[in-house]
């Protein structure tokens, strides 16, 4: 056996969601062991790279003046191959610990993606550090994180919203059936409060306050002991900082343009899949994984428009990252190449 074989065989392959917001890595034998920001700090006026995730936010807050962030992926997909690298050998360092061995890497990607987006994001794995790259669909990685078992002849429904997109998919024989890929989910969330409050109360506040009122009293069905918050601003009148009250239930209102569109691109995705499948997807239920599937209420305002049981997994953040874990135990039924392999074949609980 070779040094590059003992190395894999050795827990040195490497499970890799990388999302908008957020990166989390699985290691094979030690399991999800790191979650980083997605985001890289240049120095402006350089344009050099200072450092790359959690020590990049945490320069970033105490000297913003100085510095830039730059968020390379959007929507799951690479907008600046550069620093998706730098990300990539981040992970890399962090977590293979050598560099005689280099690891295989499965990095999900959004059901959407094309060719060309692809094979950057194999090129960048592979100018990391990474001896090989193979690409997983999120749906099925998901899945396969929640404990489902995809190589049944039966229909299954999930539902992975992230930080820039919400991926929607019928899954079936270890394949993806039906599928939408949508631009629409935590940061649209984020933007659609900030909206709200520009309308209504003439103020403008930044992401990260509306991320901020997302998380504390954020839903999409009214609460049944309402909550409020205080939200500061900047006057669109004056110019002048200005503090208002916003409650939960004007929450609801702000988040119904996104939540809108979530439910109609469920619909459709249902609309064209076969029956069958919709009949085992109405005794299955839908599963819902994803940061951004966190929102209050959104798991039962699903299941009351579609109609169908939706079940929120207790920890949905991992979901992803732990399906890529368990596609490193079948690394062999994946293809490599700018086509990623739809389904990882034979692959059982």
């Amino acid at each position: 056996m070779g040094k590059a074989e003992k190395g894999a065989r050795f827990g040195r392959d490497i499970g890799i969601d990388l999302g908008t917001a957020s990166s989390l890595v699985y290691v094979k034998g030690r399991g999800v062991i790191l979650q980083e920001p997605s985001v890289v700090a240049v120095d402006k006026q350089s344009g050099k790279v200072l450092t790359v995730g959690a020590e990049a936010q945490r320069l970033l807050s105490q000297t913003p003046g100085d510095l830039v962030a730059v968020r390379p992926l959007r929507t799951g997909v690479i907008s600046d191959y550069a620093m998706t690298e730098r990300i990539l050998r981040e992970i890399l360092r962090k977590t293979s610990g050598s560099r005689v061995f280099k690891p295989r890497l499965v990095i999900c990607v959004p059901t959407n993606i094309t060719e060309v987006e692809e094979r950057a994001l194999i090129d960048a794995g592979l100018q990391a550090g990474a001896r090989r790259v193979y690409l997983l669909e999120e749906p099925l990685a998901a899945a396969l994180g929640a404990g489902i078992d995809i190589s049944k002849a039966e229909g299954n429904m999930v539902i992975d919203i992230g930080a820039g997109s919400t991926e929607i998919a019928v899954l079936s024989l270890s394949s993806i059936v039906e599928s939408l890929s949508l631009n629409v989910a935590g940061d649209q969330f984020d933007e659609a409060i900030v909206k709200y409050l520009r309308r209504k109360y003439n103020i403008l506040i930044g992401e990260r306050i509306a991320e901020e009122i997302k998380r504390s009293i954020g839903c999409v069905l009214p609460r049944l002991l309402e909550l409020s918050t205080e939200v500061k601003g900047r006057s669109l009148s004056t110019g002048l900082p200005e503090t208002i009250t916003i409650s939960s239930t004007e929450l609801v209102q702000a988040l119904l343009p996104v939540t809108g569109q979530i439910l109609e691109s469920i619909q459709t995705i249902l609309e064209r899949t076969p029956p069958e499948l919709v009949a085992d997807i109405s005794n299955n239920g839908i599963l819902l994984t994803g940061g951004g599937s966190l929102l209050w209420g959104l798991d039962q305002l699903i299941s009351r428009q579609i109609g169908i049981k939706t079940r929120l997994l207790d920890d949905p953040i991992t979901a992803v990252a732990l399906g890529t874990g368990k596609t490193l135990e079948h690394l062999s039924t994946l293809q490599e190449g700018p086509r990623r392999a739809s389904s990882p074949i034979g692959m059982k609980q």
